[in-house]
């Protein structure tokens, strides 16, 4: 399929995004259901306009997975509310950790016995599959600042820090592989993969989080009133912190993700003590102020609205590859079987078992087991595998068993998301 052609099948599915909104909006499908079923019907299933080989095309495919994520988790990061505290963020971590850490070991067992695959393979196949998704999952997702919803703020916020907490289970299957060093009995990657990559991303996502909070405060603080490029302030944010990260062999996923949340933490904690009362005599000083310092507690909202349009611009082009990767034989009932698996045995066991004593009502617990969303960061991480030197045989393997099971979570995910999530704001 040539550029020219490309340009003008994104520039009519935007035009007709531009203009169908509402009407998607209506009807019991989401967007992704939509720009999936124009992959497909332009794809080898349908009239083979294009067919695009994710295997041959892994480097590309991998960046672009990889700045979507980014992205995702930014604008997921900044919508998380404030305070944090470890009572509210409890579930979320369970999800994260806990969950995360069950699904891959479910996966990997159903990987080895049933699918006879080799048990690097399996772990790997886990960790691919079992971060939920931060960039389809939009309809249950946080929906701004002040959205307090548990159901939202516990999907959001596990997506967010999944996509971090997977990183090791992928380099353990790369490593049982051969293809990554594990050192004796485990050791590198107890102790670099786990131990120093999580804590340093944490670390750095705090530090250059809460850095450019106070900075843009000082600068916003000074008397002459100083114009602040909210878009060049997020995706440097993101830049910095995602390139840091690698230079320290961190996880960057969760650093920028945990600098989105401690910005926001940050401008808001500010914003709450410049708005606490003043002495009568300090009344005079403050007024003058007032005008630079009130647009800090837009900074958020303003990286966040540029970050969402670029979101979903990368959901259209990656979807549309996606559904143009499928043919008619990759419904096999090996890749729906372990698409089942996963939908109906191992979210819903691993987020009941996850969130053991978590205190979160069973009514939410279920609604979380289903929408573990799958999607653009399982390709991220596939793809990363792929380019790390994955065995030809073995990565067709698990593209045909990855792909089926991201494009089945959008559809059925799909579908029942806005009447489930319609219920529940009813009954919330």
């Amino acid at each position: 399929m040539a550029i020219s052609s490309w340009f003008v099948l994104i520039g009519a599915l935007m035009l007709s995004m531009g203009f169908l909104s509402v009407v998607i909006n209506r009807l019991p499908i989401t967007s992704s259901m939509f720009y999936l079923a124009v992959g497909i019907m332009i794809g080898p299933t349908g009239f083979a306009l294009f067919h695009f080989n994710p295997l041959e095309q892994s480097g590309f495919l991998e960046l672009l997975t990889e700045c979507a994520v980014l992205i995702s988790l930014f604008s997921a990061g900044v919508k998380m509310p404030v305070p944090v505290t470890f009572k509210r963020w409890r579930s979320p971590i369970q999800l994260a950790f806990f969950s995360m850490l069950i699904t891959v070991a479910l996966v990997a067992a159903f990987a080895y016995y049933v699918l006879q695959l080799p048990l690097g393979a399996g772990i790997l196949l886990g960790a691919i599959i079992a971060p939920t998704d931060p960039v389809l999952a939009t309809d249950v997702q946080v929906r701004h600042h002040g959205d307090e919803d548990h159901l939202r703020f516990a999907l959001t916020c596990e997506a967010g820090m999944n996509d971090g907490t997977a990183f090791p289970f992928v380099m353990l299957g790369l490593g049982l592989l051969g293809l990554h060093e594990l050192g004796e009995f485990g050791s590198q990657w107890l102790l670099i993969d786990i131990i120093w990559a999580t804590a340093a991303g944490l670390g750095i996502g705090v530090l250059f989080g809460c850095l450019l909070g106070y900075l843009v405060w000082y600068v916003r603080s000074r008397e002459q009133k100083i114009t602040v490029l909210h878009d060049f302030l997020g995706l440097g944010l993101i830049a910095t912190v995602y390139g840091a990260s690698l230079l320290v062999d961190a996880w960057g996923f969760l650093a920028v993700f945990v600098a989105a949340v401690a910005l926001r933490q940050t401008e808001t904690s500010l914003v709450s003590n410049k708005e606490k009362p003043v002495e009568p005599a300090k009344l005079q000083a403050a007024e003058i102020t007032e005008e630079s310092n009130a647009p800090f507690q837009h900074l958020s909202e303003g990286t966040l609205i540029f970050n969402e349009h670029l979101e979903r611009l990368s959901e259209l082009v990656l979807i549309i590859l996606l559904g143009g990767t499928l043919f008619i034989d990759s419904w096999s009932w090996r890749a729906v079987g372990f698409a089942t698996f996963i939908f109906l045995v191992a979210r819903p066991l691993s987020v009941y078992i996850g969130l053991w004593r978590s205190g979160m009502p069973m009514p939410i617990r279920g609604m979380s087991a289903w929408f573990g969303v799958r999607g653009i960061g399982s390709l991220y991480y596939l793809m990363y595998a792929i380019q790390h030197g994955l065995p030809q045989d073995l990565a067709l393997e698990l593209i045909h068993l990855v792909f089926i099971a991201i494009t089945l979570s959008i559809f059925i995910h799909g579908v029942s998301v806005k009447p489930l999530v319609r219920r529940h704001d009813k009954a919330g």
